[in-house]
């Protein structure tokens, strides 16, 4: 089964006024693409709780971080005319949606729910399979693409399961 490309995005918190910090993706020929996103100047929520999950500070931002306009252009010709997926629609959406307006530029991919590609029974073994992933991997921290390609190997597994 080809594994489609999973997107991951970490934030600078939840809820109102939060923004993408970080994009990553795993595609489905398992390359990784992974970058920090430099805060545009009228985005100024700071979730501290957020910080302590992902490790990534306002400074490291500013140092390493590309524009907005950069991480768009990035991911339109990496991900181009593609469906991708995430695991956080209702959060992840509106996200990618602000990095594309302050960049000024259309999405040319479809972001999508990743629960729509389980069934109703492998759907209640999802969050186990994603921990026992994760912890196979040894990753200890929330980052864009290592998290990415954990969800990709996670569907792999539950499909992979399912046919065996």
């Amino acid at each position: 089964m080809q594994l489609p490309a999973i997107l991951d995005i970490e934030a600078s918190g939840f809820g109102r006024g939060s923004y993408p910090i970080e994009v990553g993706f795993c595609g489905a020929n398992g390359a990784l693409f992974c970058g920090l996103v430099l805060p545009e100047p009228d985005w100024q929520h700071w979730d501290v709780s957020a910080e302590s999950l992902h490790g990534i500070t306002r400074e490291l931002l500013k140092r390493h971080g590309r524009p907005a306009r950069w991480m768009a252009e990035q991911l339109n010709a990496r991900l181009a005319g593609q469906t991708v997926y995430c695991d956080g629609w209702g959060q992840d959406y509106p996200w990618l949606a602000r990095l594309f307006d302050a960049a000024a530029l259309p999405q040319r991919f479809k972001l999508d729910d990743l629960r729509k590609l389980l069934t109703e029974a492998e759907a209640p073994r999802w969050r186990g399979v994603v921990d026992t992933v994760r912890q196979r991997q040894r990753l200890t921290r929330h980052r864009a693409s290592s998290d990415a390609r954990v969800l990709q190997l996670a569907l792999g597994e539950i499909k992979q399961s399912v046919s065996a």
